[in-house]
């Protein structure tokens, strides 16, 4: 039961301005470090055009966050418009690529339409902590681990 007398309970924004609060990084900074560590993974580096066409934003907008993510130490502007992650940045870059996939794969088990998956999943993730997103790591390993479970599952849910 709730306690209305609580001051710990907040609106929806309140908890946001909570958490915002706490943050190194914003929403979108995330989303940029995510998509450039993506790159980063399957080729040493990105280039600003096509950082923006991935994530379908206008390329001054996209150079406006580079900036920014320069000067918190999380990657390097090189000429030409090379984008390289520094150590620190690869580091929440594959923090953040890996609750991406964890969030995707919990979705993927719960039964959700593949054409919803990928919006969900950015809508969730982030909003979650640290604590939630390795317990649904754990929960995601659990069913994997255990196909008979996860097939009374889905039996569960077409009753």
């Amino acid at each position: 039961m709730i306690d209305i007398n609580s001051k710990e309970f907040y609106t929806v924004r309140g908890y946001h301005l909570l958490e915002q609060n706490k943050r190194l990084i914003t929403p979108a900074m995330e989303d940029y470090l995510e998509m450039i560590y993506r790159c980063g993974l399957q080729e040493r580096y990105v280039r600003i055009n096509r950082l923006s066409q991935l994530l379908n934003v206008k390329a001054s907008s996209a150079s406006k966050m580079v900036q920014k993510l320069g000067s918190l130490g999380l990657m390097k502007y090189e000429k030409y418009g090379v984008l390289v992650l520094s150590d620190k940045g690869k580091e929440i870059g594959k923090f953040l690529l890996e609750r991406h996939n964890i969030i995707e794969k919990f979705l993927r088990l719960l039964g959700c339409s593949e054409d919803n998956i990928l919006k969900q999943t950015e809508l969730i993730e982030h909003n979650l902590n640290t604590e939630t997103i390795h317990r649904l790591e754990i929960l995601n390993n659990f069913f994997t681990s255990n196909p008979t479970i996860a097939g009374q599952f889905g039996d569960f849910e077409k009753k």
